[in-house]
């Protein structure tokens, strides 16, 4: 078993593909399919031959490629099992606490509903890497379109029992305005502080702030540290529930 090489590249407007290859069999799986000429030309680009399609959820601009994708390649399509909007031309059906096998890595399947009420997320322990989708954002989380806050914060929590040193590849670069709320709540956060101005430079040099290390989030993403006495006292919610400030801190950035 071989490390797995990964690639990771821009498409839509501000979307990421990822590709995962193993160097030993050549197998190649991608992340999503919102954009199929992207995705197709980065394989050409690589030279690597498509045999796998993990789809998070349903949303268009994760899925519009899928079928055109699937017909060029040949692939095999896993994606969720519980469909709140049909998802046509899966192969494999997979949901919370599955394991399924890619070039001899495992591959854990977390259910984070919250942003869909189907999103998953793809762990391999073995390269200490998560493929977050919509779920988790660096410095932020998604929007919670079908689900609850509870829900999310529910599927947030999942992330607290990972390493520290787990990569997250999220499916956005939205970290820069992601930054400037996170300061809005957690202004006297010295990590955060200097996380944002590194994310500025990153940034203006049209380098990608993708993937981000799970560490720098517990440190700096306002959404995982619900918690946090500092950002309880600037909420006015030093007694609630982790719940309750984590929907605090949600509704705010819905109006930032």
């Amino acid at each position: 078993m071989s490390d797995l090489e990964i690639h990771q590249f821009p498409c839509l407007s501000d979307n990421y593909g990822v590709l995962i290859h193993d160097p030993l069999s050549g197998q190649t799986a991608a992340i999503d399919a919102g954009d199929a000429d992207a995705l197709l030309a980065q394989l050409a680009l690589k030279g690597w031959t498509l045999s796998d399609l993990w789809i998070t959820h349903h949303h268009w601009d994760h899925t519009q490629g899928l079928a055109d994708v699937k017909k060029q390649t040949g692939c095999t399509v896993t994606g969720p099992r519980d469909q709140s909007t049909p998802i046509a031309d899966l192969d494999n059906l997979v949901g919370d606490g599955d394991v399924f096998e890619f070039a001899g890595h495992a591959v854990n399947v977390f259910q984070t509903p919250g942003h869909t009420t189907d999103m998953i997320n793809f762990h391999l322990p073995s390269q200490k890497v998560i493929l977050t989708g919509d779920t988790l954002f660096a410095l932020g989380c998604g929007r919670i379109f079908e689900g609850t806050a509870p829900m999310m914060w529910d599927s947030l929590s999942k992330f607290f029992e990972l390493p520290g040193d787990t990569q997250i590849y999220c499916g956005h670069e939205y970290t820069e305005a992601n930054a400037r709320f996170a300061l809005s709540v957690d202004p006297e956060n010295e990590a955060l502080i200097s996380r944002a101005k590194h994310i500025s430079a990153l940034r203006a040099q049209g380098n990608p702030t993708v993937p981000s290390l799970l560490s720098e989030e517990f440190e700096t993403n306002p959404f995982l540290r619900a918690g946090d006495p500092a950002i309880r006292r600037h909420l006015g919610l030093e007694g609630a529930p982790d719940v309750d400030v984590f929907t605090e801190i949600r509704r705010r950035k819905d109006n930032f």
